[in-house]
């Protein structure tokens, strides 16, 4: 594959010491059971990757991206009881922002783009609050998984080592994903509370209450085939999206 410009963890200082760029890009993943089947780097694995590809999208179009390394743990507070799935508690992701925003503040790299890869991850209380504490730099962040319409792509609905999911892994990392025999059937109960399920009300939902494998969704027609379709379609969306936030100006976003 060679060295990619666009990812600082492959780069050098030979490369980076005449270099700028107008966008860095931070992917945040989580540590966590995937139901039976999928490795617990699920969401590392494809913030890895769907973050790369967009970023060389945007990188052969002219922009200039440069994407972090992967922050691997993310917000579990919900499974305390599930095996080695690690937390990262909200304030401990906001000192984490905080640190790598002053060093891209203090080198000139104005705009910061979390690529959220995590359910469990929110970062809208997080970039309100770092953004009055770094008025000059343009924050924001996506979450990939909600930008296509899915059931273009899958049969079943789920969030959590589903259909998506399972086929995402067997096209990105297929030695990983167990053989089908092991898969669990993703079922998951809801809140008896209708309130809950209607969305305007919010409760932290216990897994080990509500799914028995860990999973959310049924991943039983889960294909390397649809993967491969979702993950090239997802990372055209996201490469077209990273080129035009590198050429905005951002002094001039409303319309």
């Amino acid at each position: 594959m060679g060295i990619r410009p666009y990812i600082l963890a492959e780069t050098n200082w030979k490369a980076l010491k005449e270099s700028t760029f107008d966008l860095a890009i931070l992917p945040w993943g989580a540590t966590e059971a995937h139901n039976y089947h999928l490795p617990y780097a699920t969401d590392i694995y494809e913030s890895d990757f769907i973050a790369a590809e967009a970023a060389r999208i945007a990188w052969e179009r002219g922009a200039r991206p440069i994407v972090l390394p992967t922050i691997p743990f993310g917000v579990n507070t919900g499974q305390p009881d599930i095996y080695l799935d690690i937390n990262l508690n909200p304030s401990t992701q906001l000192a984490i922002l905080s640190d790598v925003i002053t060093v891209l503040n203090r080198q000139g790299i104005k705009k910061l783009l979390i690529f959220n890869s995590h359910g469990g991850n929110n970062f809208k209380p997080l970039v309100r609050e770092l953004g009055l504490k770094f008025p000059e730099m343009f924050l924001c962040f996506s979450n990939w998984f909600h930008s296509m319409e899915r059931s273009n792509y899958f049969t079943e609905d789920g969030d959590h080592a589903e259909e998506m999911e399972t086929s995402l892994l067997l096209y990105l990392k297929p030695d990983l994903v167990l053989p089908k025999e092991s898969w669990g059937e993703g079922k998951s109960k809801k809140f008896k509370i209708k309130a809950f399920s209607e969305g305007w009300v919010w409760a932290e939902r216990k897994w080990s209450q509500i799914s028995e494998d860990t999973g959310v969704g049924n991943p039983e027609h889960a294909t390397k085939e649809k993967g491969q379709r979702f993950f090239e379609d997802v990372s055209e969306k996201m490469g077209a999206f990273i080129y035009e936030l590198c050429k905005a100006d951002v002094s001039d976003l409303y319309e």
